[in-house]
């Protein structure tokens, strides 16, 4: 069976030293939403409580407080460093048998994602995308253009209503962001083009979106990308990565029928164009819909 581990903070929730010492946990817009969908999965936490004397009992005090009934196997409950895979290892070793890919790691931290990674979890950036990573369905980098006639407020509204998170807004015509397939068909019904670019092999989620204000971005060269994750074209570790996420990701559409190479006509089941760069990547793009 499938377990969703968390982090705390920056992820389920904004944290509060108070005066006596202990912690006030404040769960993140959204949150709660997301934790009410997922309460008949099992779910658990790995987070780094400090390295004070009761630091693990006050974060357990706090978490029992703010997430009431939410995390309460404290088998799954793990508090410690997470600048190994140690932790990870431990928290899969805690599930009573869960295959390591059956796990998921939901933190807001790319290094600490990847320490998850290494121990076989898998692993998303937002409690948005936490449902979707342990069904094993893609988030998606994509583009947001807003019609005239939608502004922020109006899109920031309906991201707000399904699996989408708003990276970054470049102006007030174009975001930045991610999605599921869910979340791209919601955002075009509203009325916004959304141009999916292919599976996020690991972006880094600071959200503009959920119930904070949002305005444009100083800085229209500004795209979101974890310090690690290389520029396109530079090779390595990453770009490697994310190929294979997007040749998994076309080989998936092209299986279910949803999806045609350029120049092919689509049919009443297509969803994406596939195409074959001059370099021989292969790049995908998502077609419009039209009700």
């Amino acid at each position: 069976m499938p377990v969703i581990f968390f982090d705390i903070g920056a992820t389920l929730a904004d944290v509060h030293m108070e005066p006596d010492g202990s912690l006030t946990l404040q769960p993140l817009p959204r949150v709660m939403a997301v934790l009410d969908v997922l309460r008949e999965v099992r779910k658990g936490i790995i987070s780094n409580p400090g390295p004070a004397d009761g630091a693990a009992a006050r974060a357990a005090a706090a978490l029992d407080e703010a997430f009431p009934r939410c995390f309460t196997d404290e088998a799954l409950v793990h508090w410690g460093a997470k600048d190994s895979r140690t932790i990870f290892d431990q928290a899969v070793a805690s599930t009573g048998g869960a295959a390591a890919d059956d796990c998921v790691f939901v933190g807001e931290n790319a290094q600490e994602r990847a320490f998850a990674r290494e121990a076989g979890m898998r692993t998303a950036s937002h409690p948005v995308f936490a449902l979707a990573t342990m069904e094993n369905r893609a988030v998606l980098r994509t583009r947001i253009e807003l019609p005239d006639g939608l502004g922020l407020a109006e899109l920031n509204a309906a991201v707000n209503e399904t699996e989408a998170v708003v990276v970054k807004v470049v102006s007030e015509q174009l975001a930045l962001g991610m999605v599921t397939t869910q979340g791209a068909e919601v955002l075009e019904r509203a009325g916004f083009m959304v141009d999916v670019q292919g599976p996020v092999q690991d972006m880094a989620a600071s959200p503009i979106g959920d119930d904070r204000p949002v305005s444009a971005a100083e800085s229209p060269a500004d795209t979101p990308r974890d310090e690690g994750q290389k520029k396109a074209g530079e090779g390595g570790e990453s770009d490697d990565a994310e190929r294979r996420a997007t040749e998994k990701f076309i080989s998936d559409l092209l299986a279910r029928g949803e999806a045609v190479f350029e120049g092919e006509e689509p049919t009443p089941s297509t969803t994406h164009v596939i195409k074959r760069e001059d370099d021989g990547r292969l790049t995908v793009r998502r077609l419009r819909f039209f009700h």
